[in-house]
């Protein structure tokens, strides 16, 4: 049942994304007619495309190391599994301090929130990833907390386990559609 009501979580927060694209595309559009497209080529100009691969190569491989925790929670493996979500967070976290890093520097170059709907937009987006990101990484914490605390390894840790990385693969894929628009798509 826990995997099947964070699926059905993990819908929502579909929806709510996809509410985010949408928004995105709509803007880009309206305005790139009334700009000539320059709003956003100026905000795009501003990225760092190289940072924001190695960032996303980084959550990307992060999926890997989560899956490979599963795969030890589902034999039962309650070493391998912390070890695999250690680096899972440690990844994880890595990530957010790139966002964090790169939201300074977009900063100083003068892309803020209230710069302009780029910025607004691009500060949404990838501010609400993050939120999310940081989310699996709080969950990551408890069920590693779990594991420590229980005297043994049991099917609802192996659940628990399992059901994170829904949710971890679901927010990989979310950036790497979000990372693909915004960096790329120009």
């Amino acid at each position: 049942m826990v995997s099947v009501g964070v699926i059905i979580w993990l819908a929502s927060e579909l929806m709510f994304f996809a509410a985010l694209f949408a928004a995105y595309f709509t803007v880009r559009s309206v305005t790139n007619a009334a700009t000539d497209g320059e709003l956003w080529r100026q905000g795009t100009s501003m990225l760092n495309v190289p940072f924001a691969v190695v960032n996303t190569a980084i959550l990307v491989a992060s999926s890997v190391t989560c899956q490979l925790g599963v795969f030890a929670a589902e034999k039962g493996d309650v070493k391998k599994l912390r070890m695999w979500y250690i680096i899972t967070f440690i990844m994880g976290s890595v990530f957010i301090g790139g966002q964090v890093w790169e939201y300074a520097e977009l900063w100083h170059e003068g892309l803020t929130l209230q710069s302009d709907v780029y910025g607004s937009l691009f500060y949404l987006a990838t501010g609400f990833h993050g939120l999310h990101v940081t989310g699996g990484l709080i969950a990551f914490l408890f069920v590693l907390g779990r594991t420590y605390l229980a005297r043994r390894f049991t099917h609802e840790q192996a659940v628990s386990a399992v059901a994170i990385s829904y949710y971890w693969h679901f927010v990989d894929v979310v950036w790497i559609i979000l990372w693909a628009t915004i960096y790329i798509i120009k």
